[in-house]
């Protein structure tokens, strides 16, 4: 029985603005002291969009970086998933198109795709499955660019667990049979209880911010031009209930799925060395550690760049490497979670 193709990650890149708010400022802003901003939120700097920096420009520039690194020309890639968020240059405007047709792309088709901070690994299974599918699919860039920052009130206490979102640009290229950093398995759990908690209100046809609802009595504020969680209470609760459950049983779902190691038995959480997690407050990220049962040294926390969305994983990857933490060998769990919600665990074989 023939096996199916492998998929590897072939590059990654990552782009981050000039611009950056520190806790200081965000304290300044916010009335918050700066120890909690710094302690509690697990922010130390975050980088922020200037007026120049687009977010499809920043997916771009995100996408030659990872060219940059790799022999693989643009010509040869087949299929563009762009990760852009719906926040961008225009509505109603696909991102992945310019995207492709920016880096050079000129055989390949593209989508947009979004499930939110989750968007990466989602794209990273399509990609693989799409891979293996279709014998004339073999290379797939996903990139985009994230600005969510712009919606962020420093004076809404209800949305302090957004105040660490940044600004930048990501990219990931996969290769069918690359002879690195296989792609393995892959799992997402979603629960649409909390898909409308967190909100900007004036941002659609619910509430669209046009001159007539400016000006009606019971119209548009300014506050409604921000994330807002409108429902508390009811979010928190939920997410207390089955947040960090969720996330363990993506990842031994994604492990299950992974096929046998090889000695032949199934995969495991002991078998993980590496976590490459989504940007969450450290008493999170450490409690998802222990659950794991890694130390803080088998990690990375993005605590001078911000939350950059889905874009956190390459972010991670690029870190983990600097900082001598993935290494060659080592089996990484990148772990996410979208607002609305989406938890998501993918695992990668790094190295050969």
């Amino acid at each position: 029985m023939n096996q199916p193709p492998t998929v590897g990650i072939a590059s990654i890149g990552a782009y981050s603005p000039e611009g950056v708010l520190t806790a200081a400022d965000i304290a300044e802003r916010s009335g918050y002291p700066e120890w909690v901003i710094r302690d509690k939120f697990g922010i130390t700097q975050k980088h922020v969009a200037g007026p120049d920096d687009q977010p499809n420009e920043m997916g771009i520039k995100a996408a030659l970086d990872c060219l940059s690194q790799t022999d693989i020309q643009p010509e040869e890639i087949d299929v563009v998933l762009c990760t852009t968020e719906e926040w961008r240059e225009y509505t109603l405007w696909t991102s992945g198109i310019h995207l492709a047709y920016e880096i050079g792309a000129t055989n390949a088709w593209a989508m947009d795709v979004h499930t939110r901070c989750a968007t990466t690994v989602g794209a990273m299974k399509m990609a693989k499955d799409m891979m293996i599918a279709d014998p004339e699919i073999n290379t797939v860039l996903i990139a985009g660019g994230y600005r969510v920052s712009d919606f962020i009130n420093f004076q809404n206490p209800r949305t302090t667990f957004l105040w660490n979102i940044g600004s930048g640009g990501g990219a990931m290229l996969l290769r069918k049979n690359h002879p690195r950093n296989h792609v393995l398995g892959s799992h997402l759990i979603a629960d649409g209880y909390m898909s409308k908690h967190v909100i900007v209100p004036a941002s659609g046809t619910i509430q669209f911010p046009n001159p007539q609802a400016m000006a009606a009595p019971q119209g548009v504020t300014e506050t409604d031009f921000y994330f807002d969680l409108v429902e508390p209470d009811l979010m928190k609760d939920r997410l207390n209930a089955v947040s960090m459950d969720n996330w363990v049983k993506c990842v031994d779902e994604a492990l299950r799925k992974s096929g046998p190691r090889p000695d032949g038995a199934p995969y495991s959480k002991a078998d993980l060395d590496f976590l490459n997690m989504v940007l969450i407050k450290p008493s999170g990220h450490k409690e998802m550690l222990e659950r794991l049962g890694l130390t803080e040294e088998q990690s990375v926390y993005l605590h001078d760049i911000g939350h950059t969305g889905e874009q956190d994983a390459m972010f991670g990857i690029r870190e983990g490497l600097k900082q001598g933490r993935l290494k060659d060998g080592n089996l990484m769990s990148i772990v996410a979670a979208g607002i609305g919600y989406v938890w998501a665990a993918g695992i990668v074989r790094w190295g050969e």
